[in-house]
């Protein structure tokens, strides 16, 4: 066993044990708990019509969003279809007991205290194991018409280097035939490191994964540092070996697609609906060759739509932290929100506790540094709701003057997912908005009314 233990951290003691049925590890940290508790709460849509992963699917997720739906009949596929999971902030710190503000700092607790998770030699995630799997059998969605194949967006790939050890991160997998998909190896990513050292990679693709997963697997670390330790702190993350690649897996996620990424075998990608709900350009990508696939017995398939609010949390959600320490390192930061009306990518709304005059400044130079791919910035006191667009506008139609509060940096490094940005070198113009108050007021009072709170119970109401 010691070959599935590089770089994750030290090897558990006691050795790994059996997986016990009627033990449940942390069983709120699962998509089928989230599941159950949206049907409990008779919030979840469930279709029971027949319905088609072509199209069809993906349609009426876009249409209802931002509600979860579960759908039970899927002409093409003997599995069910789940999405709309995580669409908002409030409802992915709902899965771990907090409030959306508090998030944050349970993202740095866990990338700063990592653990080792524990390794089991039976999961769930193994209950059906085919080695010789034909793709055509899962619910892979084409999900818009001039999309280039059917896709996997929520899929979690674990990879491991010899050098380096195990990654976690997201790659989009477009299926090209039975057994291979094209996986997007965005530059400079862990991933591509992997590649650009060894030419064949072992991977697994993990669908349906419990949350802690999803933020982890999204975040931004040093590479060599593990994600699976980073969700291990965030909520027990039980692993298990995978069954023909050398890689550990989270024992109750849903799906497991195994088999080795090949750097030199390539195959043309895209289009594909990017963050920014633009089309992204066609390229040639390396080819997975798939060895194995393995599912729990009743296997939920985790449908996340692409440029969708869950998309653009799971994207976004992460970038926070690393902002909110590059601001903390200068003023007091109490709250970051890298919202979806920006894509989630490209604008951050920055919350304060304004000490000094020029802190609002000093805060949008540091939220630069800390998410590079950020176009715009917005400053604000802390009695501003950042969740709320409407009182980030009012902040900036009665606290800002362009004069003093405007910050323009020209011809920066942005974002390949901003569709302004320059072609080939992504250039764009980066502006940061100090919407914060003076402190001095001069007499006048940049403080909202207060209006006296009452009991509507008394008037009927």
């Amino acid at each position: 066993m010691d070959q599935f233990y590089p770089r994750l951290g030290r090897k558990p003691d006691p050795a790994p044990a059996a997986y016990q049925p009627g033990k449940r590890y942390n069983i709120r940290m699962t998509l089928r708990a989230f599941l159950e508790r949206h049907q409990r709460d008779h919030t979840l849509a469930v279709v029971s019509n027949p319905i088609s992963k072509k199209l069809d699917i993906a349609a009426v997720l876009h249409q209802v969003e931002p509600r979860p739906v579960l759908f039970a009949n899927v002409k093409e596929s003997s599995f069910r279809v789940a999405g709309n999971l995580f669409c908002t902030k409030q409802e992915f710190a709902a899965a771990f007991e907090l409030q959306p503000s508090q998030l944050i700092p349970a993202m740095m607790r866990a990338i700063d205290q990592r653990s080792a998770p524990a390794v089991i030699d039976r999961a769930p995630c193994q209950d059906v194991v085919n080695l010789s799997p034909d793709l055509d059998e899962l619910p892979i969605l084409f999900h818009c018409d001039r999309d280039g194949g059917n896709y996997i967006s929520s899929g979690v790939v674990i990879s491991r280097s010899s050098r380096w050890g195990l990654n976690a991160d997201f790659h989009r997998c477009m299926q090209i035939s039975k057994n291979q998909m094209a996986v997007r190896v965005v530059r400079g990513r862990h991933f591509d490191a992997f590649l650009n050292e060894e030419a064949d990679i072992p991977v697994a693709i993990c669908i349906g994964c419990p949350p802690n997963l999803l933020a982890a697997a999204a975040t931004s670390v040093d590479l060599g540092t593990c994600e699976l330790e980073i969700a291990n702190t965030l909520a027990p993350l039980p692993l298990v070996p995978a069954k023909t690649v050398n890689v550990l897996v989270p024992a109750e996620c849903e799906f497991v697609i195994e088999g080795i990424v090949h750097r030199d075998q390539t195959h043309a990608e895209g289009p594909f609906v990017d963050l920014t709900e633009t089309y992204d350009v066609i390229r040639d990508q390396p080819i997975l060759e798939v060895t194995a696939v393995t599912h729990r017995l009743d296997a939920i398939w985790h449908a996340l739509l692409p440029g969708g609010l869950e998309h653009k949390l799971l994207m976004g959600m992460p970038r926070e932290p690393t902002i909110f320490r590059k601001v903390n390192e200068v003023v007091r930061c109490l709250d970051v929100n890298v919202n979806p009306g920006g894509c989630s990518w490209l604008h951050a709304i920055v919350q304060i506790d304004k000490q000094n005059e020029d802190d609002g400044l000093k805060a949008i130079e540091a939220a630069f540094d800390g998410h590079r791919s950020c176009k715009h910035v917005f400053v604000v006191d802390s009695d501003i709701d950042i969740y709320d667009p409407a009182q980030v506008e009012w902040a900036m139609a009665t606290r800002f003057q362009g004069d003093r509060g405007l910050i323009i940096h020209e011809n920066q490094p942005g974002s390949s997912l901003d569709p302004s940005s320059q072609p080939g070198t992504h250039l764009t113009t980066k502006v940061g908005f100090d919407l914060t108050r003076q402190l001095s007021t001069r007499g006048k009072d940049f403080n909202r009314a207060a209006f006296p709170a009452v009991d509507l119970s008394r008037f009927g109401l």
